[in-house]
């Protein structure tokens, strides 16, 4: 799963295992903490911690948890904050459907992927069966 192909240049700024839901607190504050050291507005901090935890919750609930890191780099052109997302959980059966407005498993912050791609500048996904999840989001810096 290679979403960016310059991720090689990235600089890792922060890695978190998320096993508890302690663990998606501390890595949203971390998330925080690293747009606002990158020289985020206070809107986009906002966005990229809203969907990124999202994106966490979800890892939780569907996958029992999984990594994620993030890194800070240039993708399609411009520096980004770029935040990924892995589990190795059951994956996602109908993506289509994963991504379409209004489906919700009924227990999330309401958002969905759907409403998670929207806060942020790119959002990519793949998923198998029985292997997990990779979602990669970016804002711009």
């Amino acid at each position: 799963m290679n979403a960016f192909p310059d991720e090689e240049k990235n600089t890792r700024l922060g890695s978190h295992t998320i096993q508890t839901e302690l663990d998606i607190v501390k890595a949203r504050q971390l998330i925080r903490l690293i747009s606002k050291e990158a020289g985020m507005s206070i809107v986009d901090q906002t966005r990229i911690t809203t969907a990124v935890s999202e994106l966490l919750r979800n890892m939780f609930q569907f996958a029992g948890g999984g990594e994620v890191f993030i890194e800070k780099g240039e993708h399609k052109g411009r520096q980004a904050l770029i935040v990924t997302c892995v589990d190795n959980g059951q994956g996602i059966a109908d993506l289509e459907q994963a991504m379409a407005d209004g489906f919700t498993s009924g227990n999330g912050m309401g958002l969905g992927l759907p409403g998670a791609k929207r806060l942020v500048d790119s959002f990519h996904i793949e998923s198998e069966i029985n292997e997990g999840t990779l979602i990669r989001v970016a804002k711009w810096l």
